[in-house]
């Protein structure tokens, strides 16, 4: 296998690091998923990742809390992932810098999109957290703007579905899959891909995104590969 995309982004969802527990980072289940991108970076493929805080906290369903608060309360939340990703990817041999959107130099760099690229460019993962740095913002928009800062091919979005249904696959048996999907028709659709403001940003940067099942995690290395995995969105 080659791979057909020389950049790409990885979001990875936090649910996706709580394994069968349901919640918290199972160490096991990091390291499987984890596994795939060293293959890619032994395939000379530049590896930039994004992992969201849900398996730690939410801050949408935070209910009475300050939206805010409870926003900043998530992107810590990433940062604790992030951190348990590249502890991993390092467990692997694979060399990893983690850089944050708010500053905590004690714990990671500071995003500086320059230093960002020179890693990548020196063959090194690169973990962001915090997702934008703004309350308000999820971290698939997140995603959106480190793929557009950094020019990456693709956002490789690994969730816990295998791909974009036309409704909830898990309470409507005949729900309809897409292979393909046009930025047009998630947003036109409201189809729950991605939130709006990170599939309108995609499409506003003319990056594709492919959404796939992450159970099993060498869909990642398929994706990069050009095989049909789950469903592409492009223009």
């Amino acid at each position: 296998m080659s791979p057909k995309y020389k950049r790409v982004l990885l979001k990875l969802s936090g649910e996706s690091l709580a394994g069968k527990q349901g919640h918290g980072i199972d160490f096991d289940t990091v390291m499987e998923i984890v596994k795939p991108v060293r293959q890619l970076v032994d395939m000379g493929v530049e590896v930039a990742i994004v992992v969201g805080g849900g398996n730690i906290w939410r801050g949408r369903s935070s209910g009475q809390m300050d939206r805010t608060r409870a926003d900043h309360m998530g992107m810590l939340a990433t940062v604790i992932n992030s951190l348990g990703v590249g502890d991993a990817l390092e467990q692997l041999g694979v060399d990893v810098r983690v850089q944050t959107a708010i500053a905590m130099q004690e714990v990671a760099e500071p995003y500086i999109r320059n230093r960002a690229v020179r890693h990548l460019e020196k063959g090194r993962v690169v973990v962001f957290g915090c997702g934008t740095g703004n309350p308000f913002f999820s971290t698939d928009t997140g995603a959106a703007l480190r793929a557009a800062e950094i020019e990456a091919d693709v956002i490789l979005k690994a969730t816990m579905v295998d791909g974009v249904y036309d409704s909830d696959p898990k309470q409507n048996p005949n729900a309809k899959k897409y292979d393909t999907l046009t930025y047009s028709e998630v947003l036109s659709g409201h189809l729950n891909v991605m939130d709006m403001t990170a599939a309108s940003f995609c499409q506003d940067s003319h990056i594709p995104f492919i959404v796939f099942s992450i159970e099993d995690p060498q869909n990642i290395v398929r994706a990069v590969c050009g095989e049909k995995v789950g469903t592409l969105v492009q223009e």
